[in-house]
Parts: structure tokens; sequence; C-alpha cells
């Protein structure tokens, strides 16, 4: 019994054509990019591109979708968690921070995306749902008494976040610092402030 035969030209698959596809969005913007600077990038035809996707538009929801389902799986994980909404808060976030440095290309297309497209405004949407989980955390975290009741929920949330997603303009990974070290380093801050 022989394998099926597989689609495209060997050395490119699915998975590799959305690492050079995401790439090049987040140098050129998804607007900027066009197939035939994909397949100029990959060596192949836009043809053999076609045999993976149907279209750029393709590329981009398979791309922001690697970045939400990341963030997605976090909150379903820390939804299933028991305990107070501060410590899963806490969870939320240092998971969020292990996706994004996990799928940063991803999560940096995602954070960039502006609603022009049908596939843009659905990611936004996404976004937007993640964000009132975050938020509905925080509201039940300062209803327990974790959080400081004298700041709006929404905006704790989207402060917390803030600090989170701004980690795609600087965070590069490299030796001698792990995921889980700059992980530790946003919830300490978040959590326990500046104040020693």
């Amino acid at each position: 019994m022989t394998a099926p035969a597989r689609r495209g030209r060997p050395g490119y698959d699915l998975e590799s054509l959305l690492q050079v596809a995401v790439k090049l969005f987040n140098e050129r913007g998804y607007d900027g990019t066009s197939m035939e600077d994909l397949s100029r990038k990959l060596g192949i035809t836009k043809s053999a591109i076609y045999h993976h996707v149907r279209s750029k538009e393709e590329l981009l929801r398979l791309s922001v979708d690697r970045a939400l389902d990341g963030l997605f799986e976090v909150a379903a994980e820390t939804a299933r968690l028991d305990g107070r909404a501060i410590d899963r808060l806490e969870h939320l976030v240092r998971g969020s921070v292990l996706v994004l440095a996990d799928r940063l290309p991803f999560v940096t297309l995602l954070l960039r995306v502006r609603g022009n497209t049908r596939v843009e405004r659905a990611a936004l949407a996404r976004r937007r749902e993640f964000d009132l989980v975050v938020t509905e955390l925080v509201g039940l975290a300062e209803t327990e008494g974790d959080v400081r009741a004298d700041v709006d929920p929404a905006v704790a949330a989207r402060l917390l976040f803030g600090t989170v997603n701004s980690l795609i303009e600087w965070y590069r990974p490299r030796r001698g610092s792990s995921p889980a070290e700059l992980a530790d380093a946003v919830c300490k801050m978040a959590f326990d402030g500046l104040r020693s």
C-alpha cells in the first residue's frame, strides 16, 4: 500500500506556506502582499500555492485563526479552573503570553488587522469576544474584592491586555530567556506592581 501523493512542490506544505505568508503579511501588510509576491518568495508558481489554499484571503484566515485559536484554548482552559477569579485571570494572562511567544508572527498579524476584509472583520469580532472573557473575569475579581473597585473592569482588561499585546513590538525569542520567564515578568508587573 502506498501513501497518497502530496500536493504542491516538494518541501512546501500548508504549514511552510503559512509561515512564509504571515511573514510577508507582517512585512508588507496584507493589502500590500500579492499572490505573485508570495510565489516569488517561495520560488513556486501561483498554481502550486492554489494546491494548498483557494485564495490569499484563506491564507489570512488560517493565519489569524492560528493566533485566535490559541487564545481561545487558553480561555477555555481557564474557564474549567476552580478558584478565585484573580487566579484564573492570572492564568489567562500567563497562557496568553505563552501563546504570543509560541505564535508570535501569527499574533502580530492578528493585532495588525483593521477590518478591511470579511476575514479581518471576523477576526476583530473574535478578538472582542475574547476581550469580553477578560472583562468578565476582571469584574468577578472585583466583586470578590481582589481587584480595586475604582477602575472599570473593561478599562482594566484593556490595559492588562494592552501590556500583553505590546510584546509583539519588542519581544524576540533569544537564548537564555524563556517564554515562561516572560510570562512570569508580565504577571509580576500586572498583579504585584512595581513596588517592592
